[in-house]
């Protein structure tokens, strides 16, 4: 994981005391180290105290923060006093990058003139400008916070983690491998609509993969490579010898298209091709992919391969695509949330075993090798899923925790139980409004963090399930 890296931009006011601001530079030089963050600052003699105050001194930082473009992700504009909001536009209004604002608390018993500081004011006039600008920044609670304090500690974790949701968001690729599957409209999607907020797909026929797969030698060096790579994963004891090698073949065929693509993500026609011709089914690679950081969802849900990234990039750990399957019980705020086996295995309270897929070979047995079973772990999670419509990207997000009940052996797949307050509400809204039968789960309570970066900053369409 790179660390995330603040450009520091400081405000000035001439008649304030300015002073405090070289306490100001050196709080959050030393906060961020404290915290393991990197930052880039401008040099203190370039301007009164290394701060922005006028028209000129703002095109100065300008100047310096394009020369230094590429090498930051974040903004933080503090504001030690009540700062000219004339400068920290002109600073600031092609930063590019989401901007968090931060004005200092003033302390009783220094409210005399030479040491007020009324940037609980002046962080109003600053917003205001901004918003007439029409530049987007992040403000946060509490309005004022100094930046040694717990409280603005919890502050950057969460502006980090917009950044990354951000500039991972604003621009990437997806490929899609296969068509939709005939008996699923519930994931179409519009390609167009999907472009106009910076998100390319590559689309790929199936045909050409399993033209792909079938070139490729069984004792070819990198196939035998990626057979151990998923023995090492997963459990594959149960697995034949030639299933095992066609996956392992599917595996590097989709990290080649990756790698020729520059694709950050993709979805995954799974079925029913795979297990007709190819005689396996590919959960095992998906939920491998998953671990790697490649977010993977299948069935060709491209929606929710787009909610998975943004809480991959929120919280740097795996998501996952899964059904709302099952009630759990008479529990109406539980849901048993399942899928076949393309879990990442960290999300698993323990190792999983490949298997057959018990849907396929009632039917067509030998047909299904490459379902990753087991269950999922216990941990607070934020749930998430999108749709286009009208030309608009239209997204929800909201919380609960997997919790540590269990779900009987004979239930196939890989699943979890899942406690979200007014469960019942917000299915009845999902079912009102046109979401799918998947949702996409992330590790930890993300919500303000997405709802921040897709707002603010992406302009997607947020719709709130909460009920009050």
């Amino acid at each position: 994981m790179r660390k995330t890296t603040f450009a520091l931009c400081f405000g000035n006011r001439g008649f304030m005391p300015g002073e405090l601001i070289l306490e100001a530079r050196k709080d959050l030089v030393k906060v961020l180290n404290e915290e393991g963050y990197d930052y880039i600052l401008m040099e203190e003699k370039a301007t009164r105290y290394g701060a922005i105050e006028t028209r000129a001194e703002g095109l100065l930082y300008a100047k310096w923060l394009k020369e230094h473009q590429g090498q930051y992700d974040g903004v933080i504009f503090s504001m030690p006093i009540f700062v000219d909001e004339n400068g920290a536009i002109t600073a600031l209004q092609d930063a590019g990058v989401p901007i968090l604002m931060q004005a200092y608390p003033d302390e009783i018993g220094k409210l005399g003139f030479a040491t007020r500081r009324d940037a609980y004011c002046g962080k109003f006039s600053v917003t205001d400008v901004f918003s007439q600008y029409k530049v987007p920044f992040t403000v946060l609670k509490p309005h004022v916070v100094h930046p040694l304090s717990k409280a603005f500690r919890d502050n950057l974790r969460d502006f980090s983690a917009i950044c990354a949701v951000v500039n991972g968001m604003k621009r990437f690729n997806v490929g899609c491998i296969g068509a939709r599957t005939t008996a699923f409209k519930t994931v179409r999607f519009d390609e167009i609509a999907l472009q106009k907020y910076g998100i390319n797909v590559e689309s790929f026929d199936l045909s050409e993969l399993i033209d792909f797969v079938n070139k490729l030698k069984d004792d070819d060096k990198e196939v035998l490579i990626k057979e151990k790579v998923l023995e090492n994963y997963s459990n594959c004891s149960l697995v034949p010898k030639k299933n095992l090698n066609t996956l392992a073949k599917i595996s590097v065929v989709i990290d080649k298209y990756i790698k020729d693509y520059n694709l950050d993500a993709i979805t995954l026609r799974c079925w029913n091709e795979m297990e007709t011709i190819l005689r396996v089914c590919p959960c095992v690679l998906l939920s491998e992919l998953n671990d790697r950081g490649i977010v993977a969802s299948c069935e060709i849900d491209l929606c929710s391969a787009i909610t998975m990234r943004a809480m991959n990039l929120a919280s740097q750990q795996p998501t996952a695509v899964l059904d709302w399957n099952n009630n759990y019980g008479d529990d109406e705020d539980k849901v048993i949330l399942f899928h076949c086996g393309p879990v990442a295995q960290s999300l698993m309270s323990e190792k999983g075993c490949v298997t057959e897929h018990k849907m396929f070979a009632k039917n067509d047995s030998g047909s299904g090798w490459g379902t990753n079973e087991g269950r999922i772990r216990d941990f607070p999670m934020t749930f998430s899923n999108c749709k286009t419509e009208d030309g608009k990207l239209i997204v929800y997000v909201s919380e609960g925790e997997f919790t540590k009940d269990v779900i009987e052996k004979g239930f196939f797949g890989c699943g979890g139980v899942a406690l979200i307050s007014n469960l019942q509400d917000k299915l009845i809204f999902l079912a009102r409004n046109g979401f799918k039968h998947h949702t996409s789960v992330g590790v930890g309570h993300l919500k303000a963090v997405l709802e921040e970066a897709f707002k603010t900053y992406l302009k997607y369409d947020v719709v709130s399930i909460e009920v009050k």
